[in-house]
């Protein structure tokens, strides 16, 4: 027997053809029932054994195929065959064409059922059709299926998708309480609507009045609360929930890392494998981006490990996420590797591929990292552009990466953000050309933010230019007056430049407002663990072992001919101090 061969039911019954068609490994099974229910009369447009067909056909990927059988039945197609044809073409990613045959239903004479709505609702979410939706709505509402169980929730998961949080909180609470009190799966849409719209207490009120509830309904709970930032009630709620499942875990580990407690996310990825919990792409990927944040290699190469022992596919979600974390751990040829081996690259890969030779100073990889993914038929969105400036910015190559940014907005049609225009800014900047910068950044449609004043301010202090310098830090004390780095830079270069008055107009200044500079701190990964620290931190257990190290290796760079820059460190500390301010920095 052929590989591809199969035995039909040797008796005409309805029930055994159905189950052959779900069974049907390849589409040729399917046409074989197509030809045998042909040649002995069996096929109409009521029969279940065509709808059975229909469904089959989206597992098989052959819709086209579908179309044809449901337009080519020997008698016209029942408002089941519909339903059916309606669900097909919803599941396979076609929501334009589930929409379309769902209007030919109605223009046939048709009564939509309660399984055609639900799928019809779900591609106009996908559509971002809020008209769409409003129609199907109003449908629903004159079928008097607007108070089916399956289509009520539809409707307001359908607006939630859309954006209409409003529209769905009032979907729900014009429910009838006798179908509110059964359907759990309608609050779990309100809790999601209420959280996506940062309603927390809303969102906690459905929680605690609902007659029941799930996995899901705890773990919406605990998302909407990672990113409001509440993450003391988020972990007191998850340790609360009687059962936890992969998505659970998986959404404390994405919640720390959202609130960049990077470690506690690695630790608790730790504590779901001792747990006996399977991870999934979801999982893996937001534990490698703790790793990225924090350049934990170790943590990043040990995860790589259990995705491979675990057969995860290093593509998609994952093989990006391993990308960006070689890439940002210092690995950049490995996370070349990993991007040269994977078979499906989309736009998220390839942009993390040009970010992470950007970021190493591979100029020349990028670009062709780059031109080869318009080669591939990609089209480079807002994040992939923003790769290639950085890239063109750390190279020098001021007219390449101007000619890109125009590109951006006139060939591509895509509207630059204010990282686009920072990264002019400090293309322009490294460059020294500061009068420039400026003038670009005067121009500018949007309102500059603080992260481009400081762009421009540290372009100025790299290239000591004092009057340039002196009005980025008004415009930055301006966006955050509680904010001091600016003024020390200040108070640094006037000193610099041996202009004193300054710097004691600066210092007065600063302690007339009590501004404090907030210590930058670090990580750095040893066996495993991360361990953070700040200039002249004393707190680690091994502190002494760590300077008296440290001590050794600076007297051996000397020996080399190391000299420290001393010019940026605080001009009223005496010049021993301020060796040694170096030399502890983090």
């Amino acid at each position: 027997m052929r590989p591809d061969a199969f035995l039909l039911p040797a008796i005409n019954s309805d029930s055994r053809f159905i189950a052959v068609a779900y069974s049907s490994r390849s589409p040729l099974h399917l046409k074989h029932i197509h030809a045998h229910l042909l040649r002995h009369g069996l096929l109409t447009g009521s029969s279940p054994v065509a709808a059975a067909i229909l469904a089959a056909s989206t597992p098989l990927r052959c819709i086209p195929y579908a179309l044809s059988f449901f337009h080519c039945l020997p008698s016209p197609p029942s408002p089941h065959l519909f339903n059916a044809l309606i669900r097909a073409l919803s599941d396979s990613f076609l929501p334009a064409a589930a929409l379309s045959y769902l209007a030919l239903m109605l223009s046939s004479g048709y009564r939509p059922g309660r399984l055609a709505f639900p799928f019809a609702l779900r591609s106009a979410a996908a559509l971002c059709s809020s008209s769409s939706a409003a129609v199907l709505h109003s449908s629903a509402a004159k079928c008097a299926l607007d108070v089916d169980p399956f289509v009520r929730t539809s409707l307001a998961d359908a607006y939630s998708k859309l954006g209409s949080h409003d529209l769905a909180l009032k979907v729900f609470q014009e429910t009838p309480p006798w179908l509110l009190s059964s359907n759990i799966l309608l609050w779990n849409v309100a809790i999601t609507v209420s959280c996506r719209s940062e309603r927390m207490n809303h969102a906690r009120r459905l929680f605690d009045e609902m007659p029941e509830r799930n996995v899901a309904s705890w773990n919406s709970m605990v998302d909407g609360y990672m990113k409001a930032g509440d993450v003391d009630i988020a972990v007191e709620l998850f340790e609360r929930m009687p059962e936890k499942n992969v998505v659970s875990w998986t959404t404390m580990v994405a919640g720390f890392s959202l609130n960049r407690d990077y470690e506690r996310a690695l630790t608790t990825f730790d504590s779901m494998l001792g747990a006996g919990i399977r991870a999934n792409n979801f999982t893996l990927s937001a534990a490698l981006a703790s790793c990225a944040k924090m350049g934990a290699l170790n943590a990043g190469i040990r995860i790589h490990e259990y995705a491979r022992r675990r057969a995860f596919r290093e593509d998609g979600a994952v093989g990006t996420a391993l990308v960006d974390m070689y890439s940002k751990c210092g690995k950049v040829e490995l996370a070349s590797q990993i991007f040269a081996g994977m078979k499906e690259r989309d736009i998220e890969t390839w942009t993390a591929m040009i970010m992470g030779w950007a970021i190493h100073g591979c100029w020349g990889e990028a670009f062709h990292c780059f031109e080869d993914m318009k080669c591939s038929s990609i089209e480079p969105d807002g994040g992939a552009f923003l790769a290639i400036l950085v890239a063109c910015s750390h190279a020098g190559k001021i007219d390449t990466g101007l000619e890109i940014f125009y590109s951006m907005k006139c060939e591509y049609k895509i509207q630059p953000n204010i990282k686009h225009y920072t990264c002019i800014v400090d293309l322009f900047g490294r460059a020294g050309r500061l009068k420039e910068a400026l003038e670009f950044l005067n121009l500018m449609p949007i309102e500059p933010d603080y992260v481009l004043w400081g762009a421009l301010l540290s372009a100025c202090r790299a290239n000591k230019n004092i009057e340039i310098s002196e009005l980025a830090a008004e415009k930055l004390l301006k966006l955050k007056p509680t904010h001091s780095g600016s003024q020390v830079i200040m108070s640094n270069m006037y000193a610099g430049a041996g202009m004193w008055d300054g710097v004691e107009k600066v210092r007065a200044s600063l302690k007339k407002s009590s501004l404090i500079k907030e210590p930058g701190w670090s990580y750095i990964e040893l066996e495993g663990k991360a361990h953070h620290f700040f200039s002249g931190d004393l707190s680690h257990p091994s502190a002494g072992e760590i300077y008296a190290k440290l001590e050794e290796l600076v007297t051996k760079a000397k020996k080399e001919g190391y000299q420290p820059n001393m010019e940026w460190v605080l001009h009223d500390i005496e010049e021993e101090d301020k060796s040694g301010s170096l030399r502890l920095h983090s």
